[in-house]
């Protein structure tokens, strides 16, 4: 840190993205990427975009926003796009959070929140998760806090009912709930719905895992318009043209191809079912993933001695180095021949017949 470092940042811990090695050729299963390219329209039209780069980007993203509202079932002016799903959640701590309204989230959740809450100086308390990694939806009913909920939770996968979310919203009416749906598009309930019933309630989803944009950076908000006109106010103070003309194109391809992310959600579940039970049978323990990974631990084998293991096969998963967490590694769901390898590197691994 040099010397010209302001003092508010200078206890900062920033956020750890997961590794990405360029030494050797690994099967990445460790930053919940897709195992599939782009839409071929998504990639069609970024392509026609990139001719016009010398001019700015749409701010209003226009003809995305259409897209989009179109498939989730809103107006346009109850949704806004952003550089990736962070991007939006960082608005919301920004706007809806002070130090008369801190936020609240689970003590085991996407560890961008505690950045993102450092960053804006806001104060924030956390629940523990039960046990077996469930969230106590009571310890968030009535909280009178700016609540932040990532379903499925991160790392887990574990996925909270519409109805448990529907229950923390509505005991909150005086607070804005984020739920974070980086990963409902493989298996869960999505909240978006709840959106027009409740002006409290702020649903983020991301382009990068379902529709294969993770290198776009497009994440998108959704809820009550005055929530919007809220985080619209701060884009057009910080960055106005957030969002590249390549990215927006992309992501009107995608959202378009309806059956193209279909088709791909269901090769995600169906591989995600596979390995479970591949795992399963080699004594892993997993939690009920509903997300694109796996959240898994063996009885006989440390997590980090594990992914250090799986290292040396040249398989990448992703290990947190946190005591409630340790014995764990979170397995991102590919494809089916990458599902098979790992399958392969972990009987090695035990001692198994293949």
């Amino acid at each position: 840190m040099s010397r010209f470092m302001s003092d508010k940042f200078a206890a900062l811990t920033p956020y750890t993205p997961g590794e990405q090695p360029r030494e050797r050729k690994y099967v990445k299963l460790n930053t919940n990427e897709s195992p599939f390219p782009p839409s071929p329209i998504a990639q069609r039209l970024a392509r026609q975009a990139a001719g016009d780069l010398q001019l700015y980007s749409d701010p209003t993203c226009r003809d995305l926003v259409a897209a989009a509202a179109e498939f989730y079932g809103v107006e346009t002016d109850e949704l806004l796009f952003f550089n990736g799903s962070d991007d939006a959640i960082g608005f919301a701590f920004n706007a809806f959070c002070d130090d008369q309204t801190p936020a609240l989230f689970p003590n085991i959740t996407y560890s961008f929140y505690p950045v993102a809450a450092d960053f804006n100086r806001v104060p924030y308390e956390t629940k523990p998760l039960n046990a077996d990694f469930t969230l106590n939806v009571a310890d968030y009913c009535g909280a009178g806090k700016t609540i932040f909920l990532a379903n499925p939770n991160a790392p887990t996968g574990i996925a909270l009912s519409l109805s448990e979310i529907e229950q923390i919203v509505s005991s909150n009416p005086d607070n804005v709930v984020v739920v974070d749906e980086a990963y409902v598009d493989f298996g869960a309930e999505s909240a978006v719905c709840l959106t027009k019933q409740y002006d409290n309630l702020l649903v983020c989803q991301t382009l990068s895992k379902s529709r294969s944009l993770a290198g776009g950076r497009l994440g998108v908000a959704i809820g009550n318009k005055a929530l919007i006109a809220d985080l619209n106010t701060l884009k057009y103070s910080t960055n106005p043209y957030n969002v590249n003309r390549m990215t927006a194109a992309a992501g009107i391809g995608a959202f378009c191809d309806v059956e193209y992310f279909e088709k791909n959600c269901r090769a995600i579940m169906e591989n995600r079912a596979w390995a479970e039970a591949e795992l399963k049978a080699l004594g892993f323990v997993m939690t009920d993933s509903k997300a694109n990974f796996l959240f898994a631990k063996h009885p006989q084998m440390g997590g980090l001695d594990l992914y250090n293991a799986l290292r040396e096969q040249g398989v990448l998963v992703r290990h947190f180095e946190t005591e409630l967490l340790r014995d764990y590694n979170r397995i991102t769901v590919g494809s089916r021949e990458e599902m098979e390898t790992l399958v392969s590197a972990l009987k090695t691994i035990l001692g198994v017949a293949k």
